[in-house]
């Protein structure tokens, strides 16, 4: 299969709107050719006329670590063209930055999540060309997460950096085809393309999205692999609690919570006993880390891995998000007066809990918290959601 990236640079047909254009590239680590060739490289060799280049969060080289840890604007060493950063003083390109271009190129690797930030910048970049006569370019990989949908859908007013709209947690989208989402349900007037993939099988074993034959390459530095690709749109949740998501450690954003105060053998017992049918799909392991840095950093965490790979993994039992809200449930049902909520500013929002933010609403909190809630009542609430999102995206879907 080709991704966007690589057909553009095959096909002299494709690129022949470039003739005569400046043009931007907006770029991360994962933004490589099939032979591992970064995309700014392989297009200015290509003899595009790259004139700007844009950084999104953790950075153009994908060396920031954490949340809210900002990227400054550079000049390329090798170019001389500059880098700006979409995640340092601004999250959204400014006129001056729109100025350096003709034609942005979109060309990141994302994971089908809607509080993965890649898809705001997206949608902060259409919206910086509406108007203008510029033209974005979506140059289209692959959503390694699928075509499943899972999660509540954002509420009005809870808009933010990780909620760009009214799509569920898991929206099961490639990036190119949500462009296309925001365009028609903003009212954009872009001129707006998608250099689509050639053979991309999203309902295909054993990849289910992720091809085979490519490799994985980090888009950020907690995006180690295409276990926690597919787990992320549960365990980032985790990101909102006084819990461990595995920053620190090797495998962040693999496990359902790690920390010291908490059982995690009876934790697996409880969700086990409370919904059953939610572990499905993946293996869950017991295990045991220290992180570095981070939450509980230097202290010994019990923790539950999740292994959605392998003979494990069933692609259409798979449901991370209910799992994770699965854990969550279970250690408030084991420990009632356990501070699962972490109080503190995420992604610039200063005025909210950071899991009502990440889940674009507060319904899922307020259902770990109630301790009479069932199962069956945070499903009515995401089935209908879900539903009426698989409904919603149908027309844009291009594969």
């Amino acid at each position: 299969m080709k991704f966007g990236i690589d057909r553009l640079l095959a096909d002299p047909a494709l690129r022949k709107p470039l003739d005569g254009q400046r043009v931007a590239l907006v770029a991360h680590p994962a933004s490589l050719t099939e032979g591992l060739v970064h995309s700014l490289d392989a297009l200015i060799a290509a003899g595009v006329n790259v004139t700007s280049a844009f950084g999104p969060q953790h950075g153009l080289k994908g060396d920031k670590q954490d949340n809210m840890v900002e990227t400054a604007d550079e000049l390329d060493p090798l170019y001389g063209i500059p880098v700006f950063s979409l995640y340092g003083e601004v999250r959204r390109p400014t006129s001056q930055m729109m100025s350096t271009a003709d034609v942005f190129l979109f060309d990141l690797q994302d994971l089908g999540c809607r509080i993965y930030t890649f898809v705001t910048t997206l949608l902060y970049l259409l919206e910086a060309a509406h108007g203008t006569g510029k033209a974005v370019w979506v140059l289209d990989r692959p959503n390694p997460a699928g075509r499943p949908v899972e999660g509540t859908t954002l509420l009005p007013g809870w808009e933010s950096f990780v909620g760009a709209g009214p799509m569920p947690m898991r929206h099961g989208m490639t990036l190119g085809e949500m462009g296309a989402w925001f365009v028609d349900h903003f009212k954009l007037d872009v001129d707006y393309r998608v250099i689509a993939m050639e053979g991309w099988s999203p309902d295909a074993g054993p990849g289910f999205g992720w091809p085979e034959d490519r490799i994985w390459v980090n888009p950020s530095p907690n995006a180690a692999s295409l276990n926690m690709a597919r787990a992320y749109a549960g365990t980032v949740m985790i990101e909102g609690a006084t819990l461990s998501e595995g920053r620190g450690t090797t495998r962040p954003l693999e496990v359902l919570f790690g920390a010291p105060d908490v059982d995690a053998k009876a934790v697996l017992a409880e969700m086990q006993s409370f919904a059953p049918q939610w572990l499905q799909g993946c293996a869950i392991r017991e295990c045991w880390f220290e992180p570095t840095f981070h939450k509980h950093a230097k202290t010994l965490c019990s923790a539950l891995m999740v292994h959605a790979e392998g003979s494990f993994y069933d692609h259409h039992a798979f449901s991370p998000w209910r799992l994770q809200a699965l854990a969550f449930k279970a250690i408030r049902r084991l420990y009632p007066d356990y501070p699962i909520w972490r109080d503190f500013p995420y992604e610039y929002v200063f005025d909210k809990l950071a899991i009502d933010v990440i889940n674009g609403g507060t319904a899922l909190r307020d259902w770990v918290d109630d301790m009479g809630s069932s199962a069956a009542d945070l499903e009515a609430i995401a089935s209908a959601d879900e539903a009426a999102w698989i409904d919603e995206r149908r027309r844009f879907l291009l594969y």
